[in-house]
Formats: structure tokens, sequence, C-alpha cells
């Protein structure tokens, strides 16, 4: 493109000018009746959208690139721009053409991001699209998350693990930090995120603090519980400042901020919201827990539930409030349709208001509110009407502002178009020169009539008639016979053979009104429905709480709907710290078996003092994997206030649970199974609690099986001897020399997935049953898998010369069993001895987070040559 401004079109000029503000976006120019791309954009949005690339002249600069489509099909192509990660800026022609004489004034008028948008094409409606707003400071990260299309505002600050479980548990559509910040960014969250980088000057000073201050309409945050956050603070106040700079102005909806406390909510890493696959999976043709808990009847239900499930609670007063609720849903058949029916009246509440905060609501979503403050009534009468306390505690908040109902019902249509410019929006009798304009635009032919019969009766012409030509327009038409009574004021026009023409100022006056009515009408229509919607910003507050109200009911609804269809029980939720499940299901396996074919329930039980660890040996296929995963998944989901799927279920409260399972390569990041493996682990051991439950499938299995044992068996001793926090552990292996642990750690406890061998045949029986398992069956796994049977035949020859050699398993027990020794004998040793004296005091003087791999090594040899003497 030719930078020479003084060769360029006025056209370009303007559009350079405005492009030079938005360096990072794809701008959008709004020509005539189209959007237009030029340049670098134009290629982008040729080939995001799949529209012809051409070219135009751009005076004596050459030509440069052209791609666009018509203005009325933005809400299409908007949506795929911002899908392929462009940040779009809308420029609008911000005066009539007709106007002026000279280049029309241009702006624009919002920019558009993955985390900034408002359009229903754009947004998942059972999702919320959250930006996630990061500060940096030390060792503490402040995380703001704000939802501009709901009106949710949160903030919260922490480590890096605790915002790194905060962006997996809120999943933003992008994220905003410092420049200067980028290599912490990528080093701790990698590129799973799309990511928007500021300048700094937002961060320093009081700025942020001030912006929210403003904001809100507050002189301190206090009211918010946010006061002491101050890196929450910083990161909220650049989130705001973000969407000013992103042309949204408006943003009454976003009335006030919450903290995230981190003691309410039972943890879940960001390992296990993945691992467990509660909103998403890595699997294509996986299932999640979510898809099969969720039969909202809102989408503020949906986006709510999904919250609950990532963010179980761990404290016991508000999950058995919210248990007692599903209990009681459950035994109230007429009651339960009857709420469902009239919240699925109700739409998307806290959407529609948050567009009404933002004046960006059309006519019929304005109706549409209308309709949902009228089924709030009815919802609140008949929660009014139960005996149940918490739902009487939601009607008393409900409000179905009978004014603002009243005033849409008065003032709109009642089947208003969606588009303002169609018209036929306001009613009738709410603008008396609105009014008078219609009669005149369209109901034209009565109002001629009018003239023409009083004019008749007043002159004494009864063959008087009204009538209308292009050369001098509406004209009143008299006979020869009847000239003499034409009144003064008229003024003659034509004379013809039978008749003559005049008109009159009232008819002139008519003519102009009737040419320029419809344009006058929507004119009025736009300032009087703009008053409306400005009117109904009053009651932003009121509403947001009513469709919060409306989500909570609905999931604990859903929760009690779900409860029935898929045979759920009401879980028994304690202080102690028992976990007893019995007959226990998995939720999303259940509910994709093969027809006919039925659900192998297990008993799971474990405790602090008798059986704290489980090692759970068998075959792969056998089940292993389910059966940790449906034990996290029934604590999760009795912790959320959901009915379990299970016969009978005692959960002593649990306020974290961490996962280990399956495999999860991150060779992108340069990371082998193994090393992500140990990586997730690390994180468990490091964050243990006195309550954490702890899934662990096949630990150790990424490397040699001597190098997997070790690590597997160590992991083990840790968690049975940890004095601080017994953590309820199940711990799923291939390895069945740890069934040996039990002989000498008394609360570890061997269970075994059985299968039956029928000749050569294997019939998996998926029934959880005390003691070890001896054999793996992979070859008959394999054989199921459809490997060829030479190469089945060739491993059975290998394994029997295996079995009868006794090369394997018998060595490794031997020689966990000499370790066992070992460790007894080396307790027996006097710590007064000079050996284990020097040795001690060797590790003690280390420091392992600056020791290098070398320097390890031969710490290990100098102290090996100590043992040696």
């Amino acid at each position: 493109m030719a930078k020479d401004s003084g060769k360029e079109t006025p056209l370009m000029q303007q559009y350079n000018q405005i492009k030079g503000k938005y360096p990072g976006a794809l701008l959008l120019f709004r020509v005539g009746d189209f959007y237009e791309t030029f340049g670098e954009d134009a290629i982008k949005a040729a080939g995001i959208l799949g529209i012809v690339l051409t070219k135009r002249a751009n005076g004596a600069a050459t030509h440069i690139e052209l791609a666009g489509f018509p203005h009325h099909s933005l809400e299409t192509y908007l949506p795929k721009l911002v899908r392929a990660g462009q940040r779009v800026a809308i420029c609008d022609q911000l005066e009539d053409p007709k106007t002026t004489k000279t280049i029309v004034r241009r702006g624009v008028t919002e920019l558009v991001t993955p985390g900034v948008a408002v359009s229903d094409n754009i947004l998942q409606q059972k999702s919320n699209n959250y930006l996630a707003s990061l500060y940096f400071e030390k060792n503490s990260i402040g995380i703001a998350l704000i939802d501009i299309s709901t009106g949710e505002f949160h903030t919260a600050q922490g480590n890096g693990a605790y915002i790194d479980k905060l962006l997996q548990s809120f999943s933003p559509s992008e994220v905003i930090f410092p420049k200067s910040r980028y290599h912490d960014f990528k080093e701790l969250y990698g590129d799973r995120f799309y990511t928007y980088m500021l300048d700094e000057w937002p961060y320093s000073g009081d700025y942020a603090q001030e912006t929210l201050l403003k904001h809100f309409g507050v002189k301190s945050l206090k009211g918010f519980g946010i006061d002491k956050l101050n890196l929450g603070i910083v990161a909220a106040g650049v989130a705001l400042h973000y969407l000013n700079e992103t042309e949204h102005r408006n943003l009454q909806h976003i009335s006030a901020i919450s903290r995230i406390e981190e003691d309410r909510y039972l943890w879940l890493d960001r390992y296990s919201v993945r691992n467990l696959e509660l909103v998403g999976s890595s699997n294509e043709n996986a299932h999640t827990l979510v898809e099969v808990l969720d039969q909202t009847c809102s989408p503020m239900g949906a986006r709510l539930l999904r919250r609950w499930i990532v963010m179980p609670l761990k404290e016991i007063k508000p999950i058995n409030d919210r248990l007692g609720v599903v209990e009681y849903l459950v035994n109230q058949d007429d009651l339960r349709d009857e709420l469902q029916q009239n919240i699925r009246q109700i739409g998307d509440l806290e959407r529609l208001i948050s567009k009404i905060g933002l004046q960006k609501a059309n006519p019929r979503e304005v109706c549409q509110l209308k309709k949902a403050l009228r089924a709030i009534e009815a919802i609140k009468k008949q929660c009014e009407e139960t005996d149940n306390q918490p739902l009487k505690a939601i009607a008393e908040q409900l409000n179905p502002c009978s004014l603002m109902s009243e005033k849409i019902e008065r003032e709109l249509q009642p089947e208003p178009p969606i588009a303002l410019i169609k018209g036929s929006v306001i009613n009738t009798g709410i603008s008396e020169e609105l009014d008078r304009l219609r009669k005149i635009a369209f109901g034209g032919k009565g109002y001629l009539l009018e003239i023409q019969k009083r004019e008749a009766e007043q002159t004494a012409i009864p063959s008087l008639k009204v009538a209308f030509n292009n050369v001098f327009g509406y004209y009143l038409e008299v006979t020869h016979a009847h000239r003499d009574k034409v009144p003064s004021d008229w003024i003659r026009k034509q004379t013809l053979v039978n008749a003559e023409r005049y008109i009159t100022p009232e008819l002139k006056e008519y003519e102009e009104q009737i040419l320029g009515a419809e344009e006058k009408i929507f004119a009025l229509e736009t300032q009087l429905y703009n008053d409306l919607l400005y009117s109904l910003t009053e009651y932003i507050k009121p509403i947001q709480l009513n469709a919060q109200l409306i989500a909570k009911l609905d999931v604990l609804l859903n929760f009690a709907t779900i409860s029935i269809k898929n045979y759920y029980v009401k879980p028994e939720i304690n202080e102690g710290q028992i976990i007893d499940i019995k007959g226990g299901r998995h939720p999303v396996i259940e509910k994709h078996l093969p027809l006919g074919e039925e659900y192998i329930t297990n008993d799971v039980y474990l405790d602090s003092e008798s059986q704290q660890i489980i090692i759970i040996t068998g075959p792969n296929m056998a089940g292993k994997s389910a059966l940790l995963r449906q034990t996290g998944l029934i604590v999760l989901m009795a912790q959320m206030g959901c009915f379990v799927p299970a016969k009978q279920a005692s959960i002593g409260l649990v306020d974290k649970i961490f996962t280990r399972v399956g495999a999860s390569d991150n060779l992108s990041s340069g990371e082998s199974t193994f090393m992500v493996e140990m990586n997730e682990t690390a994180s468990i051991l490091n964050n243990l609690s006195d309550r954490s439950l702890i899934l662990l499938d096949e630990i150790g299995r990424g490397t040699s099986t001597y190098d997997g044992i070790s690590i597997a068996w160590a992991i083990a001793e840790y968690l049975h001897n940890n004095a601080t926090a017994r953590a309820k552990t199940l711990f799923a292996t291939h390895y069945h020399e740890l069934n040996e642990l039990s002989n000498s750690h008394p609360r570890i406890k061997n269970f075994n997935v059985t299968v039956k061998e029928v000749g050569h045949q294997v019939i998996f029986l998926r029934k959880l049953v005390p003691g070890g398992s001896e054999h793996s069956f992979g070859i008959h796994v394999a054989k199921l898998a459809g490997m060829p049977p030479k190469v089945l035949a060739r491993a059975n020859e290998i394994l029997k010369k295996l079995e009868n050699e006794r090369t394997g398993g018998e060595h490794i027990k031997e020689s966990i069993r000499k370790v066992q020794k070992q460790a007894v004998q080396m307790q027996m040793f006097s710590i007064d001895d000079p050996v284990l004296v020097k040795i001690r005091d060797t590790l003690n003087n280390l420091d392992v987070n600056t020791l290098t791999p070398v320097e390890a090594l031969m710490k290990l040899d100098e102290i090996q040559r100590l043992i040696k003497g």
C-alpha cells in the first residue's frame, strides 16, 4: 500500500487514519451498503469468509486489495472472523450521506474480540464467554474474570497453580496481561488460550482502582469484599479499561464484582477437570459429565450447572440445602413440571438484561423480557405456596418488576419486528405526533376521504373529489357546474374541459407530511424506543437477581429430573473421614452401554484408620479406570448438591480431588508421557490434605518396569506414611508386585477387578473383590483388538518361556522384599552411627532447588562411597 497520503483518495486517507488507531484489528469499513476490508485485512477476510478478493483504484497510489460483504450480512460473517481468532473493529458511517457534501464521517462503534462479544451468533448459549485479566507480581497473580454478555465479574489472587485451576474452570475465551509478562505467562500456561497483551500504563499507580471506584460509583471496595485483594483489584480495573478500549461504554449491567472464595469450593486442579472429563475431553468421541447431567430449561441454568460441576462445595450446610430442595422436588411431580414449563418461557434473561444495559436489545427481545417477567410472577407464586423453606426464600427474592412489564406492555406493539427500521414498534396512544404521522402515511385514503367529505359539506359541492398527480401533487377537482361555490382561498392550478383543479394550504401541508411521514415515523419511533430502553436500565439489578435465582432453581429442578430418570439416590454428607459407596455406577458410561447390557456396580470403602489406600490390580479393559473415575464423580456430584448413581452413599466431606488417570502426552511442549505423568503426580504429592481423595491410574508405566515399580511403590509408601495428611487413595496398577505393600503397611489393602478365563477366552466380570491379581491377560486384550494371529502365537510362546524361566515377577518381588528388609534394618541402626550422621548432614545441607543433574549424581556418588567405607 502506498504511504503517500497526498496521492490517495480521500476515502482511503480516512480508512488509513482509522486503521492506524486499531493496528491489531481487522477493520470492517462501512461504505454505502457494504462493509469493506482493504489490503492485508482483505486477504485475511477473503480467506476466512470465502468471499471474492478483488482490487480497487487508490488514486495515484496504485491499486489495493479489496473484499467486502453487504452490511445486513454482518451477523453472518462477524462470528466467522471472531472464531478464527480475529479482533474485529466495526467502522460505521456516523452521519447520513444525504446531509453532507464532503466525505461521510466514520468511526469505530465496536471492537469485537473473542472475549468481548455480545452477539448471539458468536456466543455459545450454554457457556459463559469470559475475558480473563491477569496481573503478575513476584510469586502471586491477580485474576479478574468478566463476561460482558451476562454482567458477571469475579476476582481472586493466588499462586500460579491456583490461577491455573481458575483458568481451567472458567475457560476464558481471551486472556489479557502486560506485554512484559509474556514469558511468565507462556511458562506457566503455555499456549492453551487466546491472548492479547497490553501496554504497562493501565497497571501502574492507582489507575485500576480508580477505574473500579468510578464505575461502581463508590468510595471504597469494602462492600464487595475485595478491598484486600490488591493484585485482583489491578486485574479487575484493567479488565474494565479493556472493555472501554473496545468501545463498550454502556456497562450499567456490570453492577457488582465478587471475590472467588477459595475456601468455599472443593479443589479440582486442571488435571482433574480434564481427567474426569467434566465439561470437555481431549478424546474426540468421549462423552462428558455435563452432557449427562444437563437437562436444564434455560441457558442461565446450563451455564450455572457448568460452574457447579467444576466448583463443587466443601461446606456441609449449603450442600445439604441443595440436596434438601432436590429431595423435595423429586417427590413433587406436578410442581416440578409447572416450574420447568414456566422457566422455559423465560429464555436467556441474564444476557437479555445485559443487552438492555448495553442499549443493544431489539424490540422483539424487549417483548421477551415482558414475557419472562410474567413467567417469574407465576414461579414466585408457585414457590410461595410450597412448604419448603429454601423454595420460599427464592420466592421472597424474586421480583416480577410489574411496573416495568406494564410499561413494556403499554408502549410496545404486542408482536414487534426484530429490526427497529421495519417500523410498527411503538404502540398507538403513546405519542399523538406518531399516531398522526401514521394516520397520514398508512391511513392516507381515509384521511383524504375525510377532507373530501368535509369540504363537500362546507361548500355544498356533492361531486367534489380529491386526487393526485405527479405535476402538482394532491388537488381538489370541481366540475364547471359548481365552480361558483369554490371558496376564495382555494388556488386554481389547472382547467380541464369539464372541470377545474385546485389546491389548498391544508392539502399542501398534508402532501409534505405524507411524503416525509415514513422518515419522521422512523426517527420518532427510534427516539421513543431508545427512551424506553434507557428507562429499563433502572431495573437491571433486580432482573439480574431474578436471573440468578431462576438459574439456581433450574439447576435444582434439573437435578431432581435426572435423579428420577437415572435412578440416583440422595447421598449422606458428613464431617467424618469415611467414603462408603455401595452399588456405585459411572454416570456417563452407564448411559452409553450397548442395548440390553447392564452396568456392573461396585462398592468402595475408604477411611483414614483401616483402609486408606486400595491397590487395584486386574487386566486392561477390566474396568479399573472406570472404577476410579466413578468414585471421583460420585463424590463430586454429591458435593455439587446432586443425587448420585449408587444404591447408597455416605461421603465424609472431601476438600480436594486429585486424579492421575490415563496417558496425556504433551509432545507439542516437548514433554513425554512420563514427564507429564510425573508433573501431575508431583502436583498431587505437594498439595495433599487430610480430606483429599486421590485417584491414581497406572503410575510409572511410562518408563521401564523396574523404574515404574520403584516409583509406584515409593508413592504408595509416601501416601501411607504421611503424618499430616492420610489422603484416601485408589491406586490402579499393572504392577502386581505392589500387592506386597499390604504386608508391611496396615492401611493399604489389595483388591482386584475380576475376570473369568474359559478356555482361551477371557470374560471381564468388572467386579471389585478383595485380594490381588497375578495376571494381566494382555495377550487376550491384544486378541480382542484384532492383533494378527501370528503375533499372538509368538507372544504366547515368549510368555511361556519367561514364566518357565521365572525371570520376571519373582526376581522383582525378591528385590522388593530385600528393600523392605533393608528399610527395617536401617531403622534399627543408631543415629549415632558416624556414617549415617555424615550422610544426614550431607543431605540436610543440599539445596535441591539449585542443584543441577550433574551435581546431584556427584553427591550420590559421594554418599555411595561413604556407605562402602
